[in-house]
């Protein structure tokens, strides 16, 4: 089972819900493009969630929080889809995007292509509130253009109920859950909060 963690924009949630698949699947992590190292990279925000054995080094940790096009650019560095292949684990593996699909990998890539170049299923974390029925439904309408299955939708934010059923009757993909935002923010001790918050079989049943 493999799964492309992508989301609808920066900052939207896709390294908690990446958290949760990788502690409840026991499967390896990797971000194939780290962008922006301060304070910490996303590979270092699951280390009190699974062992080190299965987290993967990043293909490429660029410094600056920036697109990771941009971020290659300052250190004169180049991004190309021959750089990426999937590695090579037992089990589950789950893979984090950078930023949203629409971000540019290079000047003639963007992440939607870095998903396609893999060859995976992407599970596609959105923010729950005002405004996601349009960055959403743009990012599964890309998707499907090219051919992408999606296996379903993470919302993260407020409770919305109008927003789920639009969700699921416009993007026409399965609503996996919500998990809403909190103070102290989620850690490992409260996976079995989480899990019961979300419908992961569409993942589990991926094989």
């Amino acid at each position: 089972m493999k799964v492309f963690v992508t989301g609808t924009d920066t900052d939207v949630g896709k390294t908690l819900v990446s958290c949760v698949l990788t502690a409840f699947l026991e499967a390896t992590y990797w971000k194939p493009v780290q962008a922006g190292i301060d304070p910490t990279t996303d590979r270092q925000s699951l280390a009190d969630w699974c062992p080190p054995e299965r987290l993967l080094p990043e293909r490429f940790c660029l410094k600056a929080p920036m697109s990771p096009n941009q971020a290659a650019r300052r250190e004169d560095r180049v991004l190309r889809l021959s750089d990426f292949q999937l590695p090579d684990v037992k089990g589950p593996l789950i893979v984090e995007g950078a930023g949203g699909l629409m971000v540019p990998l290079n000047q003639e890539h963007m992440i939607v292509d870095l998903i396609g170049h893999l060859g995976l299923p992407a599970l596609l974390v959105a923010r729950s509130g005002l405004g996601t029925l349009n960055h959403t439904l743009l990012s599964l309408a890309e998707l499907r253009r090219r051919d992408i299955p999606c296996v379903g939708l993470v919302l993260v934010g407020p409770e919305h109920p109008d927003n789920v059923a639009d969700l699921r009757h416009f993007g026409q993909v399965p609503v996996l859950g919500r998990i809403p935002l909190r103070v102290p923010f989620w850690g490992p001790a409260d996976l079995p909060e989480l899990k019961s918050l979300l419908d992961l079989s569409p993942v589990t049943d991926l094989g």
